[in-house]
């Protein structure tokens, strides 16, 4: 099934200053950026995988995968999901487009923050949760790695 990039991108341009309430927020417990990038997914692709300790999916503050929101988690099951629910490819920079994710590293070690892309043109914007953004540009980040994760679609 095709991801609505829009339907993602809008999602995050309304929430990205405030909580969707049908959502736990996250950020005094480790914070909510990859909660909010599951959100915008989901609002493109409608389609949760609800496979016990691999899937994709949130029900409560205590039903939910890893992968709703932890980032490493997120990235092992978009970039190796081969059933239902949403999947990405990692990407060079270069293949960004409204409604993918970007995750940094700050210490070039573990992954550790979650950016939703909204705009690509004339340079990449992103919205983002526990430092809430909307529009920001990606290189006011200081990080030292990052990697693209390109959603190419879902399976229903």
């Amino acid at each position: 099934m095709t991801y609505n990039r829009d339907a993602a991108v809008a999602y995050a341009h309304t929430w990205a200053f405030s909580r969707n309430p049908a959502f736990y927020d996250f950020d005094g417990i480790g914070g909510d950026c990859t909660n909010f990038a599951s959100q915008c997914i989901y609002a493109g692709c409608g389609v949760m995988n609800y496979t016990r300790d691999v899937g994709w999916y949130y029900k409560s503050p205590k039903d939910r995968a890893a992968a709703w929101t932890g980032v490493e988690y997120l990235y092992r099951f978009l970039t190796r999901n081969k059933s239902r629910g949403p999947y990405a490819a990692e990407l060079p920079i270069e293949h960004a487009m409204p409604g993918d994710i970007i995750q940094q590293s700050f210490h070039g070690a573990v992954f550790g923050h979650t950016l939703v892309v909204v705009n690509i043109y004339p340079q990449i914007l992103i919205s983002a949760h526990t430092d809430d953004s909307d529009n920001r540009p990606l290189d006011t980040y200081v990080y030292r790695k990052m990697r693209l994760l390109h959603i190419e679609g879902a399976r229903e």
